[in-house]
C-alpha cells in the first residue's frame, strides 16, 4: 500500500478541518459534551471515542461500499472514465461557486433534524443509549460538514481507484481518523474552547480561499478527461498557468483589492498580509514550473509533459541527464520483436492517463541520471490501461493475467520471449530501491 497515498488521505483530513463548514462545529461539539458529559473520567473518554467513532464509521463506510460494491477493476475503470472526470470537475466547480456565495448547498434539514431527534430521545434512556447518542452525534456532525468535506473525500476516493479494493477503505479510515482526532480531544477537554478563535470575517475569507482551491482541483479532473480523449487543451502548461492565475487572484482578494459579495469587510492586519504574501509566493513557485522545472510532489496532479508520456519520447528536465529515452507506446508485441533483434530485455511500464502515482514516478524518478542510465539499456514499453478502446482493455487484461493485479503503476522486466524477470508493483520513493530493481532486471534469470 502506497505511503504517499496514505499521506494524501491524512493531509486531506487535516485540510478538511480548516474548511468553514467544519470550524463552527467546534463550539457546538464542546457545548454538547459539556451538557451531556459522563460523570466519570472513564465515561468521558468512552463517549469522546464513540463520538469520533461515529465520524470515522460514516466516512469509512463510504470507502467500504465503494470497495466491496464496485470492485477493484471497476473502480479503476470508473475513475479513469472521462465522463466521470468531467462530472467530478462540475461538482468541484459547483462547490466553489457555493463557497463564493452564489447559492447555498446543504444537507436537507429534515435529514439532520430526524437524526438529532433520535439522538435527543435516546439521551436519557440509560447508558447504552447514551453510548448510541454519542456515536449518532458524530454521524450528524459528518452530515453537517458534508458541503465542505465532500471535495476532499472525492479526491481521496478517486486517487484510491488505481486497482486495489483495499485503498478506498484504508484511505477513508486514515482521512476520517485525522479528521475526527481534534474533536475527540475537544470532547475530553471542553475548556479548550476558550483558546479557539471565534468565528468572524476570517471565516468568510476562508470560504473564498477554499473556493479557489476547489476551482484548481476541477482543472485536475478536466485534464484527466483531456488525456483520455486526447484533446490537447488542458495540458501541463495550461493547468499550471490557470493555477498561477487563481493564486494571484486569491492574493489580490486577501489583500482587499477584489471585493466579493458575502466576504465581509476586510482591513489590513499582520495575519492578512502573511496570507496574501504566502498565496503570492505559491503563485510564483507554480509559475517556475512553466519553464519545465519539476514541482516535486505536485507533479502527481499535473498532466504529463506531452513529449514524455504521449508520444513516447522522454525528455530530460535536468541539464546533466542522459539523452532522451524512446518508448514503444501501447505496442508490447513490437517491443518484444525489438528486444529479440537487439538482444535486450524489455522494461514494461503499466501506466494510466489518470494515474497520479504514475505521474510522480515519471517526473521524480525517471528523470534521475542513474535511473535513466539503466533504463537506456532496455527496450522500453509503456502500456496504458485506462483509455477508451479495445487496446486498453487488452492491456489491462494482460496485466491482470500475468501479474495478478490491475494496480497502477506496475513495472516489470521481461526477456525477449515475454517471460517475467522481475516486477515492482506500485510507487516507490526510494531511488536506491528502484535502481536495485532495474539492476536485477538486467542481471537476474527469467522465471
Amino acid at each position: 500500500m502506497s505511503a504517499g497515498f496514505l499521506w494524501l488521505a491524512a493531509s486531506a483530513g487535516a485540510l478538511s478541518l480548516l474548511t468553514p463548514c467544519v470550524f463552527p462545529m467546534v463550539p457546538i461539539t464542546v457545548s454538547y459534551f459539556t451538557s451531556h458529559g459522563a460523570p466519570t473520567r472513564g465515561g468521558a473518554v468512552r463517549l469522546a471515542l464513540l463520538f469520533g467513532a461515529g465520524i470515522v464509521a460514516t466516512f469509512t463506510t463510504l470507502g467500504l461500499v465503494l470497495a466491496v460494491g464496485v470492485g477493484a477493476t471497476a473502480v479503476a475503470v470508473l475513475a479513469a472514465n472521462p465522463w466521470v472526470n468531467v462530472l467530478l470537475a462540475a461538482i468541484f466547480i459547483a462547490f466553489a461557486l457555493n463557497l463564493f456565495g452564489l447559492y447555498a448547498i446543504a444537507v436537507p434539514g429534515r435529514w439532520l433534524s430526524a437524526v438529532k431527534r433520535v439522538a435527543r430521545r435516546r439521551e436519557g434512556a440509560g447508558r447504552a443509549w447514551g453510548v448510541a447518542s454519542a456515536a449518532l452525534t458524530g454521524f450528524t456532525f459528518t452530515l453537517t460538514s458534508f458541503t465542505c468535506t465532500a471535495p476532499f473525500v472525492g479526491t481521496v476516493l478517486v486517487t484510491a481507484a488505481q486497482g486495489s479494493w483495499r485503498l478506498p477503505l484504508a484511505g477513508m479510515l486514515v482521512y476520517s481518523a485525522v479528521f475526527a482526532l481534534p474533536f475527540c480531544v475537544l470532547a475530553l477537554v471542553p475548556q479548550w474552547l476558550t483558546r479557539v478563535p471565534r468565528a468572524g470575517v476570517w471565516v468568510g475569507d476562508l470560504k473564498i480561499l477554499m473556493g479557489f482551491v476547489e476551482l484548481a482541483a476541477a482543472l485536475k479532473f478536466l485534464s484527466n478527461a483531456d488525456l483520455v480523449w486526447h484533446w490537447g487543451v488542458f495540458t501541463r502548461q495550461t493547468v499550471l498557468l490557470s493555477w498561477v492565475t487563481l493564486a494571484l487572484v486569491a492574493a489580490v482578494f486577501v489583500s482587499g483589492g477584489l471585493p466579493i459579495p458575502g466576504a465581509g469587510r476586510r482591513h489590513w492586519s499582520r495575519s492578512r498580509l502573511l496570507v496574501s504574501a504566502g498565496t503570492l509566493a505559491a503563485g510564483v513557485w507554480l509559475a517556475s514550473g512553466l519553464t519545465g522545472r519539476s514541482l516535486g510532489e505536485l507533479e502527481s496532479f499535473l498532466p504529463p509533459a506531452s513529449a514524455e508520456s504521449m508520444t513516447g519520447l522522454a525528455t530530460a528536465r535536468t541539464l546533466d541527464a542522459p539523452a532522451a529515452l524512446n518508448w514503444d507506446l501501447n505496442d508490447y508485441a513490437g517491443a518484444l520483436r525489438t528486444a529479440q533483434r537487439e538482444h535486450k530485455r524489455v522494461f514494461v511500464d503499466f501506466t494510466g492517463y489518470t494515474c497520479t502515482n504514475c505521474r510522480w514516478m515519471e517526473a521524480n524518478m525517471f528523470t534521475r541520471r542513474d535511473v535513466r542510465g539503466l533504463l537506456s539499456q532496455f527496450v522500453l514499453a509503456r502500456l496504458f490501461t485506462d483509455g477508451e478502446g479495445d487496446v486498453y482493455d487488452r492491456q489491462q487484461a494482460f496485466q491482470q493475467a500475468q501479474f495478478n493485479t490491475v494496480a497502477l503503476p506496475l513495472y516489470a522486466v521481461v526477456d525477449p520471449a515475454g517471460r517475467t524477470v522481475v516486477s515492482l508493483p506500485g510507487l516507490t520513493r526510494d531511488p536506491v530501491a528502484f535502481v536495485a530493481f532495474l539492476q536485477r532486471g538486467l542481471d537476474a534469470q527469467a522465471r
